[in-house]
């Protein structure tokens, strides 16, 4: 009997959580914005294969065809679909590859962002007073040094690597979710809910999780697909310069560096990346935007 009472009170516990997360996927389902960035997101994720789906080598070189237009125009080669660069290298191979970075950036990235900066808004909103003080001073301290300026001495310091320009995103960029969040949770601490829970004794840690947390979740991430966005900016912008990655790691940065020279003659080589880029933020954007429409339900209420 006792067995049965327990697996009846998990069953019935677990229900409510269960109809919440059927609720949720139906509204994601309702939303545009959702499909289309999503859509753009998993056509983008697909260079997680870019060693199977890539048509050569993004290193190869092929003196014989450099700045090969692509195939549909005049003299293009159809093995060569989006054509070559100035040293013979396949343009479509080397997007694919590049993607393989600006993903891990954009995801590691982002997420080490929101973690640090969502804990100490959680800690400066909820507890205020002198944490709330510390926390805020840190922050504008942190936000008075210029990003970019910011970025390059990280980068010149630590050195080239993936793993330095995430942490380089990170070390920039946290300030961003803590000073947004922050002004969320001081807002959601009043509500009556969170004194109740208060009231009943919770601690605070149960209560900042329990209650606090998902009130802030969709604006969590909402900023968690811009700094997606920003990430991969930031690491074009650092990889078309020569300080994120070694010359053997191909990024959309790398490309735009190397297609510049010939952009009057083959526009082809810049344009390819510049697209890939503005395509890839545009689905993490409108990803974002959607997901947070979907699971808070003043914004739906507002959008229908």
């Amino acid at each position: 009997m006792t067995a049965t009472a327990t697996m009846n009170a998990s069953s019935s516990s677990a229900a409510p959580l269960l109809a919440a997360v059927r609720g949720a996927l139906r509204q994601l389902a309702r939303q545009p914005r959702v499909w289309v960035g999503g859509g753009i997101l998993l056509a983008v994720l697909l260079a997680v294969f870019a060693p199977w789906i890539a048509p050569h080598d993004p290193l190869d070189q092929d003196l014989l065809h450099m700045l090969t237009p692509p195939m549909w125009v005049p003299g293009g080669d159809a093995s060569f679909p989006l054509g070559t660069d100035g040293l013979g290298r396949c343009v479509l191979s080397r997007a694919i590859h590049g993607a393989r970075a600006a993903l891990t950036v954009a995801i590691v990235a982002a997420l080490g962002s929101m973690l640090l900066g969502s804990t100490l808004a959680m800690l400066s909103g909820y507890f205020g007073g002198r944490v709330d003080r510390a926390i805020s001073y840190v922050v504008d301290l942190w936000m008075s040094f210029p990003p970019v300026v910011l970025s390059l001495i990280l980068l010149v310091g630590l050195g080239p690597g993936i793993d330095k320009v995430i942490l380089a995103v990170v070390l920039v960029d946290w300030t961003r979710f803590c000073r947004v969040i922050r002004a969320d949770v001081l807002v959601t601490r009043r509500r009556d809910y969170v004194l109740a829970a208060q009231l009943l004794g919770f601690g605070h840690l149960r209560t900042m999780l329990r209650e606090v947390l998902p009130a802030v979740v969709p604006l969590m991430i909402t900023l968690f697909s811009i700094e997606m966005g920003i990430a991969i900016v930031v690491e074009a912008t650092l990889s078309f310069i020569g300080l994120a990655v070694p010359s053997h790691v191909t990024t959309w940065g790398q490309m735009l560096a190397d297609g510049r020279t010939d952009l009057q003659s083959a526009a082809w080589v810049m344009l390819v990346p510049v697209a890939c880029i503005i395509l890839t933020v545009l689905g993490c954007n409108l990803f974002g935007d959607g997901v947070r429409v979907a699971l808070d339900p003043r914004l739906r209420l507002r959008s229908e």
